[in-house]
């Protein structure tokens, strides 16, 4: 069973990735901001992490600059969420270190999908 971290601020959107994933079977954790993600990602190996772009206390991408450091992020792959679609922001977030992007607004099924697609490759 794949364990996923979901890392995003806004608790409704939170709650909606956590129920559409769980029911495909994931094994799922949350944080509500940056430093909380990065506290469970030294203390959890997961195979996907979710982090939205911008969160409190640290933005997504500080959170892969950090986790970069640390061992457990060696087989995690990171897609970020971010409402700033634009390309040099995808860009960015890509160069960073993130393995992918999406867009907010995005649907059940697209999460599903790029969920999926990301934990194959």
């Amino acid at each position: 069973m794949k364990s996923l971290l979901i890392a995003e601020d806004e608790p409704i959107l939170r709650m909606l990735i956590m129920d559409t994933l769980e029911d495909e079977g994931y094994m799922l954790e949350e944080a509500a901001d940056g430093e909380e993600a990065l506290q469970k990602i030294t203390e959890t190996k997961f195979d996907l992490i979710i982090l939205d772009y911008m969160m409190p206390k640290m933005t997504g991408i500080e959170v892969i600059e950090k986790t970069g450091l640390l061992d457990n992020r060696q087989q995690a792959k990171i897609l970020m969420l971010s409402a700033k679609s634009q390309q040099s922001e995808q860009e960015k977030v890509l160069n960073a270190g993130a393995d992918g992007f999406m867009s907010k607004p995005f649907s059940p099924l697209e999460l599903i999908a790029k969920v999926e697609e990301m934990l194959r490759g």
